[in-house]
This record gives structure tokens, C-alpha cells and sequence, in this order.
């Protein structure tokens, strides 16, 4: 078994094969918002909850990975920008994946928006990730999103061919937004040889709604999640994290998950 197979087995359910990814890159992006704020505290909540794994910029993994003893896995953020900046989807390269080795991760994430006035700098950058994921036996997270001003987020067409250009630019794993449109969305999954998880979006109404898409979605070939707000704003980070998991990985229902999390 190779490195990298090695340690994609650490960011994923044993099991299922599935993932639940956490994302909490968020401070960079809008700042110390509710969940991130005691973050040691919410990925012990994750952790607890049966998260598979936890996704951070270099700084808080520098400053001492909390859950290191937990059974969770590690994913270092290698690029952003910020809300309040001249271009929110312009995403420049802040840290490199010899840094993330040094940390421990086990895996890299790398964000693209494509349809962006500068797409093109991003993907240039992408490749420079993967060929040195290769070198380093580093799973490769894409989050590959449809975004800029002649774009049309919800095309199902537009969203597999961001999808699929994770795949041919090298990564393991991709992460993209999900329309709320399953049976359009199995042609997003369809053409992806990798596997694709999705996004959770702004925090939703509604904690059926959350679990609703992630059921429809893994229906139709999604392999999990990569959602941030909607678990780590909860009042119940645990008790949320383990809805989401027994959807993602026990094939369990809204319904059935929410019966047997009790989410607050």
C-alpha cells in the first residue's frame, strides 16, 4: 500500500468508503465566526460526533493539532482570499504541501473558482499542487466551484466540467456545490472518475434540509460531504456531526439520523 493510499484511509470511513469533511477555513475568509471562534472545542465535538476528518489553514494545525490523539483525520488548506478583498473568488496560494507534510496532514485541499476573471492563475497553481502531492505521496482535495460573472452556477453541464477538470489536473477527492437536483446532479458524479463529496453551502434553514441533500446526493453517487457551517454553527456540533455521519456512511434516513443524533 502506497503513502497516499495510506493516507486517504485516514480522511475517510473505514467502512463505507465515504467521507464526512469538515471544513473550517472560514477565518481566513469571513473571519472568527460562531464555531471557530473556540475551534479546539468544535473539532472535538467533531471528532466525537464521527467526523472523518478536519480541514484547516497551516496556522491552526501549526499551533498544535488538538484532536491528535483522536481518531480524525488531518486536511491542510493550501490557498484563499478574503470576503472584504478587491476579488473574494481570486484564490492565491498561502501555504505549500511541504509545509503541509511538515504539519502531519493527511491530505492537501486547494480551491478553484471556475469562470473567474482569473481562472486561468488558479489553474496553473492546481497543477503546481498536484505534480508535488505526487512527489510526496499527498492525497489532493479539489474544491473545484462555478463562480464569476458569465457563469451559471446551477448548470448541471458547467458543474461536471469543473468537476471532472479536479480529476484531470490530478486530484483524489472533489468538492462542489450540489443544485438540490439529483437526478441532474448523477450527470455531475457520473462523469467525475474520482470521488466527488458535496459542498454544504451557507447554513441552511433547516437541519432535515441539510440531511435531505446529502441522502439525494449520495443516491445518485456522491461519496459524502465536505460541509462546513452547517455542522460547526450548530448549538450541537456532536450531535450534528453524527446525523451527518450515519446519512454518509450507514445509509440512514433524515429522519432515522435525526431520531437517533437528537440534534439540538
Amino acid at each position: 500500500m502506497t503513502g497516499k493510499q495510506l493516507r486517504l484511509r485516514r480522511i475517510r470511513d473505514g467502512d463505507s468508503g465515504n467521507y464526512v469533511i469538515v471544513p473550517m477555513d472560514h477565518g481566513v475568509t469571513i473571519g472568527p465566526v460562531k464555531g471557530l471562534r473556540d475551534i479546539d472545542d468544535t473539532i472535538r465535538s467533531i471528532a466525537d460526533g464521527g467526523g472523518d476528518s478536519v480541514l484547516v489553514h497551516k496556522g491552526i494545525a501549526e499551533r498544535g493539532y488538538p484532536e491528535a490523539d483522536r481518531d480524525i483525520g488531518l486536511i491542510v488548506h493550501v490557498n484563499g482570499a478574503t470576503t472584504v478583498g478587491p476579488d473574494p473568488n481570486y484564490k492565491v496560494t498561502v501555504a505549500s504541501v511541504k509545509e503541509a507534510v511538515r504539519l502531519g496532514a493527511d491530505a492537501v485541499s486547494f480551491h478553484i473558482n471556475v469562470g473567474s476573471d482569473t481562472e486561468d492563475r488558479q489553474l496553473q497553481e492546481l497543477g503546481k499542487v498536484a505534480d508535488r502531492c505526487s512527489e510526496y505521496g499527498m492525497p489532493l482535495v479539489a474544491m473545484t466551484y462555478v463562480r464569476g460573472p458569465d457563469v451559471d452556477s446551477s448548470s448541471h453541464e458547467t458543474l461536471a466540467h469543473a468537476t471532472r477538470l479536479g480529476a484531470e489536473l490530478g486530484a483524489d477527492v472533489v468538492k462542489t456545490s450540489y443544485t438540490g437536483d439529483p437526478e441532474g446532479y448523477r450527470e455531475v458524479v457520473e462523469g467525475c472518475p474520482v470521488p466527488v463529496v458535496i459542498a454544504g453551502g451557507p447554513k441552511a434553514e433547516t437541519k432535515k434540509e441539510v440531511l435531505q441533500d446529502i441522502r439525494d446526493a449520495i443516491d445518485v453517487g456522491a461519496r459524502g460531504v465536505a460541509m462546513g457551517r452547517n455542522i460547526f454553527q450548530q448549538d450541537d456540533v456532536e450531535a450534528m456531526t453524527r446525523a451527518v455521519s450515519k446519512v454518509v456512511h450507514e445509509g440512514a434516513s433524515p429522519e432515522e439520523a435525526l431520531d437517533a443524533s437528537v440534534v439540538r
